[in-house]
């Protein structure tokens, strides 16, 4: 993926599913919260499992598709902003949706301004200098989940 040569015209095809995915996103936190708790717990309060996670899953899929199309698959965004924003503001999801998104942009400015001065005077895709800068950050999640594991 690369966000290289995109205009706004990209930006007006996509910002439908962009906006309805927020919303729907916006307006299932609190169940996220809850379903954060557990199953059990959440059903004891009254939330609709089902309806929480269809929600969720349908919010996912419009933010994620709209994403692809604009830019294609720029896969490290979605696997470490996430993490790094629930150190920063905790599990609850009002925060969360809102600092991961604005980490996810600030995360691939960065990696597109490192991907063009590196190799000057080309450019090196977004989708690589992600993955560089991400792996090392999944990789030592990854193994210190399975030290707490022990």
């Amino acid at each position: 993926g690369s966000v290289a040569g995109r205009d706004l015209e990209v930006l007006w095809q996509v910002l439908p599913f962009l906006a309805a995915g927020l919303l729907l996103a916006v307006v299932n936190t609190p169940g996220l919260n809850v379903l954060g708790l557990g199953e059990d717990v959440a059903r004891s309060l009254g939330t609709n499992v089902v309806s929480a996670r269809t929600v969720g899953i349908v919010a996912i899929t419009l933010l994620t598709g709209a994403a692809t199309a604009a830019c294609g698959p720029i896969a490290f965004v979605g696997l470490v902003v996430p993490h790094v924003a629930r150190a920063i503001t905790g599990p609850d999801y009002r925060w969360l949706l809102p600092y991961a998104g604005l980490l996810g942009g600030v995360m691939l400015v960065l990696a597109d301004v490192v991907g063009r001065i590196v190799v000057r005077p080309g450019e090196l895709q977004v989708g690589i200098v992600l993955a560089l800068m991400g792996a090392p950050f999944f990789i030592a999640l990854v193994r210190r989940r399975r030290l707490v594991a022990l």
